[in-house]
């Protein structure tokens, strides 16, 4: 038999895969949910920009690369963190107000990338990967969670009797727990959602998006708070809530492109 060493890049890149938001099958499940619902168009152009690679595979790209040294100024891009207690006008003042980069601006920036046909195509085609990536980011609560714990990582919580973190059960925890491959959830979540439903999320703005996670984020805080040991009942609890930010980033991302690739 012969061995041989991964390149330390490559290791790094297999660890980042459970660092970042729903870790991989979460999205992959977003990527597989946003291909049902592209226009001919978009799915023409997603083609065009990343060859034979899928929405599926190149979600997880952002999260592979950003602990490589050249791209170690991104890792701010994947959350956007605010105090607590923030009502939704406080909120969108105090997102907007925020001086260094992160999960709002960079979803923006890269978008507007996308959007421009007069950039070089290896721009545009990394520009679509962060776009996918950061919209589903941005709807797992805790990427806008509070800065002092980041994001829910320091803090300390039971699940099923092992010890983990806040931020790690809702990156991929939850999603281990239920037992679906990305390709399963991607099937099973697109079942049962009305056009109307479709609509409706996908023409509320990307400051909603975020405020729901921080909602969310505000609920799931006060629940760690109380009591930190969550047992077998925490998952039927919360499957509900995780599969809803999970088909509302799938079909909102579908909904981005299609626009921004009309």
């Amino acid at each position: 038999m012969t061995f041989f060493r991964l390149p330390l890049l490559v290791l790094l890149s297999l660890v980042a895969t459970r660092a970042g938001a729903w870790g991989v099958d979460g999205h992959r499940a977003i990527g597989r949910l946003a291909e049902y619902h592209l226009s001919r168009r978009a799915r023409r152009e997603v083609k065009a920009l990343l060859g034979p690679e899928t929405l599926v595979m190149a979600s997880t790209w952002p999260d592979e690369i950003r602990y490589a040294p050249e791209f170690k100024d991104t890792a701010p891009w994947h959350y956007v963190n605010t105090p607590l207690g923030l009502d939704r006008a406080a909120y969108e003042q105090a997102l907007k107000a925020q001086p260094e980069a992160n999960a709002y601006t960079a979803l923006q920036a890269q978008l507007a990338i996308l959007k421009d046909k007069t950039k070089p195509q290896a721009d545009r085609t990394s520009a679509l990967k962060y776009v996918v990536h950061f919209v589903g980011d941005v709807h797992q609560p805790f990427h806008t969670g509070r800065a002092e714990d980041q994001g829910g990582n320091k803090i300390k919580v039971m699940f099923r009797g092992k010890e983990t973190n806040l931020h790690s059960l809702w990156d991929s925890g939850l999603l281990d727990y239920q037992g679906l491959t990305y390709t399963e959830m991607g099937y099973e979540y697109n079942k049962g959602i009305s056009g109307s439903q479709v609509r409706q999320w996908q023409q509320a703005p990307l400051t909603q998006w975020l405020f729901e996670s921080y909602q969310d984020a505000e609920r799931l805080y006060a629940e760690a708070d109380k009591n930190p040991d969550f047992d077998y009942r925490y998952y039927p609890a919360h499957a509900e809530l995780l599969k809803l930010r999970i088909q509302q980033a799938g079909l909102r991302l579908a909904g981005v492109l299609n626009e921004a690739l009309k």
